[in-house]
């Protein structure tokens, strides 16, 4: 938790060939040559080991950061749109083409999925801030991965570490809130499952249910103690027991059944799709199915709290039921994913939920068996009669990024003569992503200075 999305790789695009601004002729070729350098940068994060591929995340949305308001600059000025107040003319020369790789697109085990050409600059931005929502959801999954250190955090570090990947998870959901609403839909009769409104839509409820997971997970002491006791380079157990402090039961069970009620969505908006990766349709049962388990573990921890150990223990087996299925040698294969830093958390938190239930359920029992001896009630009745689910999180829309006036200025000038299309050098115009054809270089620059930089640093632009 939560979801390993796989970034999009893309084919060249020349802005310049398919537009042309007499107010600003320097903007196409200048968000050509932004766009490039994402093109490369995502080439490149795609070639790394998968160990690596969490460091190089700021690379990533730095590229994107870059690139984005040029592009949307871009939109706005064929819409007719003032920038910042002023004026931008954009006419465009012909029907703009480009490719992406679908990574959602369900494909035959053990080969890549293609890549889809598309039409339009909408077809272009959807794409583009659907990989700027992916990497942000990469991201809160980097930070919580720092949970199973070697080193136990501390609960300040825990604390922390839950409130950066809270805040990504938002933001993937604001981005994708906004496509599912503006310009996720390019094509009426489009199949491009990353495009449609439904696929968007869906993508933010799951990431506002992982959000609010998260938002449970932050006080909630029980995982943190299991993942304690079965570190093996922790031995702080040896000297105290961990001090697991009181939480606020109901309103976690209530914010539990939220996040439920947001995957719930999700997995129905994203499964009408069609064609959509299998992985990602059970990830969402999945995380489901852990929302509501966890749900019913704060419904026993309260009932335990009040006196009542039988019904405690009845809602622990209520949740072991909605997780549905046992440990086994499930159990250390999660270990091993945790360990080598992968595919860790396919399972949506099932597991490690099942480890704290467990838990729970041994001490009760025990406590039941020689103390305080009640009858353990059906669990099914109790399930049953869950409430609805409760709202933790306020959401805000996607704020588009602008063009600082001083750059929108800059792109008045004329793009000199030398400085022809910077794309036109990259000759990847096949469907082949993989050719590494390393920076992207502006005549006249230092030998091994990006454009990117050469741009930042040059007052001419």
């Amino acid at each position: 938790m939560p979801f390993a999305f796989t970034l999009p790789t893309t084919a060249s695009l020349s802005f310049s060939a398919y537009s042309s601004s007499t107010t600003h002729p320097s903007l196409p070729l200048t968000a050509t040559t932004y766009r490039g350098v994402l093109r490369n940068v995502l080439k490149k994060h795609k070639r790394l080991p998968s160990q690596a591929r969490a460091s190089n995340l700021n690379t990533v949305l730095s590229a994107l950061h870059d690139h984005v308001p040029y592009l949307l600059t871009l939109d706005a000025a064929l819409s007719g749109k003032t920038i910042n107040g002023e004026e931008v003319e954009l006419v465009l020369r012909r029907e703009m083409e480009v490719e992406w790789r679908t990574t959602l697109t369900a494909t035959i085990p053990g080969r890549e999925a293609p890549r889809i050409k598309g039409k339009g600059l909408d077809y272009e931005i959807s794409f583009t801030l659907h990989t700027l929502a992916c990497v942000y959801t990469l991201q809160a999954r980097a930070q919580l991965l720092t949970l199973y250190a070697a080193t136990t955090p501390t609960t300040e570090q825990r604390v922390s570490i839950i409130q950066t990947a809270t805040k990504h998870l938002l933001q993937a959901h604001s981005l994708h809130t906004y496509l599912s609403s503006s310009s996720a839909e390019t094509d009426a009769s489009s199949t491009i499952i990353e495009t449609l409104s439904q696929t968007q839509a869906g993508l933010a409820a799951l990431a506002l249910a992982e959000a609010t997971l998260l938002f449970v997970l932050k006080d909630d002491p029980y995982p943190a103690v299991v993942a304690q006791e079965r570190n093996k380079n922790d031995r702080d157990w040896m000297i105290k027991s961990p001090e697991i402090p009181k939480v606020r039961a109901h309103l976690f069970a209530r914010a539990c059944l939220g996040a439920a009620e947001h995957a719930g969505k999700a997995e129905a908006m994203l499964s009408a799709s069609g064609r959509i990766d299998e992985a990602l349709i059970t990830y969402v049962n999945d995380l489901k199915r852990t929302s509501r388990a966890k749900a019913c573990r704060f419904f026993g921890i309260d009932a335990e709290r009040g006196g009542e150990t039988g019904t405690g223990i009845a809602w622990l087996v209520g949740g072991k039921k909605q997780l549905g299925f046992k440990k086994e040698w499930m159990e250390r294969r999660e270990d091993k994913k945790i360990e080598r830093g992968g595919e860790w958390g396919s399972d949506a938190g099932r597991l490690e939920e099942l480890r704290v239930i467990e838990m729970l359920e041994g001490k009760w029992n025990k406590m039941n068996d020689t103390i305080n001896t009640q009858l353990i009630p059906p669990s099914d009745p109790l399930i049953a009669n869950m409430p609805s689910g409760r709202e933790v999180h306020p959401t805000k829309p996607y704020v588009p990024p602008k063009l600082d006036d001083d750059i929108l200025a800059r792109m008045r000038a004329p793009p000199e003569a030398a400085k022809v299309d910077l794309m036109a050098g990259d000759d990847d115009s096949s469907s082949n992503d993989e050719d590494d054809k390393g920076q992207i270089s502006l005549p006249g620059a230092f030998p091994g200075s990006s454009a990117a930089t050469y741009l930042h640093d040059n007052s001419y632009y």
